[in-house]
């Protein structure tokens, strides 16, 4: 787990970087298959960035900051006897 804990230190420290390597590269295989998979490749793009986004070391969310359980609702028709 080192080994990943490294990778993903690394991301969160270059996401500015890791950003553009993922526009050029999208912008590669837009120019090699003529825009054909453009769509395609957008939404890779935007996975690639999420990705690289959820990398970003997150501070845990105090208890009293976390949204508190939905209280119980009452049935919606209470059984007749």
């Amino acid at each position: 787990m080192a080994f990943l804990d490294k990778v993903k230190s690394l991301l969160a420290k270059n996401a500015d970087k890791v950003d553009t390597a993922i526009d050029k590269a999208g912008d590669i295989v837009d120019q090699k298959t003529q825009g054909k998979y453009a769509q395609h490749v957008d939404k890779v793009q935007e996975a690639a960035k999420k990705a690289v986004d959820g990398t970003e070391e997150k501070q845990p969310t105090p208890p009293e900051a976390q949204p508190s359980p939905a209280p119980e609702q009452p049935p919606a028709n209470p059984p007749t006897s």
